[in-house]
């Protein structure tokens, strides 16, 4: 018996300015000093907390401190060789912007069981720069979606310090038929254990 597949894309960010993007080179918090104890975050352990009936794909996307769309649109097309219908996607943050762009705008060539968009941007939302510069689209076409898979799921916490909740709403508004499941506290899914996930991608596997 095969395997369920399962492609996550992790988060990132992307300037459309390159000063903006120097400027947060020196703003931005160094986590990774000799005496700095790593965050632990659920995507670690996510293959082993999935198990051996599951098979996770979790590339590393180019340059996730400025994203560029071609680039990670050219490397998940690089993966379609090993893919096969009925797979789940999984896109946190910056991955799940990456999904909706792509899937709004390209063909699939595989079947979709399921796709989870996990504090997704859908528009422009901060203030430092980081506008998502050629991940936005044209999200009023979002709806589109639909059209590649009839079970979509929108999680976000309402605590959320990097993509507003609103953004979530808007999701749920343009995709009716999607399932939003919302947190109170647990920001931007920067949390060592994400059980709810683990359970609803078992239950539609």
């Amino acid at each position: 018996m095969e395997k369920q597949q399962v492609f996550y894309i992790h988060g990132g960010d992307a300037y459309s300015k390159r000063g903006d993007f120097l400027e947060s080179l020196k703003t931005r918090e160094i986590r990774t000093l000799p005496w700095t104890e790593p965050l632990k975050k659920w995507t670690g352990t996510f293959v082993e907390d999935l198990g051996e009936e599951y098979e996770v794909f979790k590339p590393s996307m180019p340059c996730a401190d400025n994203a560029k769309y071609d680039e990670w649109k050219i490397w998940f097309e690089r993966h379609f060789e090993y893919l096969r219908d009925d797979i789940i996607l999984v896109g946190w943050s910056q991955g799940g912007y990456f999904f909706a762009k792509y899937l709004t705008e390209n063909d699939f060539p595989f079947t979709i069981k399921a796709l989870f968009l996990l504090a997704a941007p859908l528009m422009t939302h901060n203030d430092n720069g980081e506008d998502g510069a050629d991940f936005q689209f044209d999200y009023e076409k979002v709806g589109e979606l639909t059209n590649k898979t009839d079970r979509i799921y929108i999680y976000h916490s309402k605590d959320d310090p990097i993509v507003p909740y609103d953004q979530a709403l808007k999701y749920k508004e343009l995709l009716p038929g999607a399932e939003l499941v919302t947190f109170e506290d647990k920001n931007h899914f920067l949390i060592e254990e994400f059980p709810e996930l683990l359970e609803k991608i078992r239950e539609v596997s």
